[in-house]
């Protein structure tokens, strides 16, 4: 039997390293339903906080506004999750948390190029807005609604896209839709986006469970576009019918990177979470 503080020590340098593995460049965004919780009664979740210290995007957080019971916006924990390898996750049911940061993401779209990726399962979803069902997303609430997306149809069919605010249509050339598989419920999937940085029109790619695209679309990038509060579980700050547009489902960790990662960095990173979440892989 090793005794206990060697465990320990293997213990903590096995999470040191899972932490160091995740390229550190350009990551502004890291929420983990291990960590950052606000709870309020019980298990709901008031505040979500980002991980990585030095970005200007603190707390994912409730909304209130535009909703009739106060409260009823708040994902739910969900402890020691089986699928998860004992992880948590959070459980969104047509909810969302909102970063109120109106600039923090605005760079992903209009130059920079970007990487997420994201652990999450998906349920029945419930029908709002047909075919639109947000995981994250910093539309701008008004006007082209220009910003970036992950969503699911109704039939839990994988989507995600970008919109540059220079014209308004779902969908045309200036708001592609990147169509992915079916994602079986009641499971948890890897899933990733990745934009190419520059100007002109760049390379928007998709990726579910691999670091092989099942999806890709040219995106023209406009520098004056202006995207808004980021938010989980929804694709904007939605305070005009909020839950209409979410997704019903779980997330348990969703990264985010402000910059395109090369194709070995996202593999590693895909493995990695691979590893460290889905069971029996």
């Amino acid at each position: 039997m090793i005794p206990a503080r060697p465990l320990l020590a293997l213990f903590l340098s096995s999470v040191l390293a899972t932490a160091e593995e995740l390229p550190a460049k350009g990551l502004v965004l890291d929420l983990d339903a291990a960590k950052g919780l606000t709870l309020e009664d019980g298990d709901k979740v008031a505040a979500w906080r980002n991980q990585i210290a030095t970005s200007p995007a603190k707390d994912f957080v409730k909304r209130d506004e535009g909703r009739k019971v106060p409260g009823s916006g708040r994902p739910l924990l969900r402890k020691e999750v089986p699928e998860l390898k004992g992880r948590p996750s959070l459980v969104f049911r047509q909810q969302e948390l909102v970063c109120l940061d109106e600039d923090a993401f605005d760079a992903l779209s209009t130059g920079k190029g970007h990487t997420w990726l994201a652990v999450i399962a998906v349920h029945d979803q419930l029908v709002g807005l047909k075919d639109v069902n947000s995981f994250f997303g910093n539309l701008r609430n008004g006007g082209k609604y220009e910003g970036v997306w992950g969503c699911l149809n109704d039939d839990n069919t994988l989507w995600w896209g970008a919109r540059n605010g220079l014209t308004f249509g779902r969908f045309d050339a200036n708001n592609p839709q990147l169509l992915g598989p079916k994602l079986e419920t009641g499971k948890f999937h890897l899933v990733a986006g990745r934009m190419a940085a520059g100007g002109g029109t760049v390379k928007l790619e998709l990726f579910s469970n691999s670091a092989k695209p099942v999806a890709a679309a040219g995106f023209p990038v406009n520098p004056k576009a202006n995207p808004s509060r980021m938010a989980v579980g929804q694709e904007r700050d939605a305070i005009q019918h909020p839950g209409h547009e979410s997704f019903d489902g779980e997330i348990a960790r969703f990264l985010i990177w402000e910059r395109p990662l090369e194709d070995a960095e996202l593999e590693a990173a895909m493995e990695l979470l691979r590893a460290t979440y889905l069971a029996g892989s």
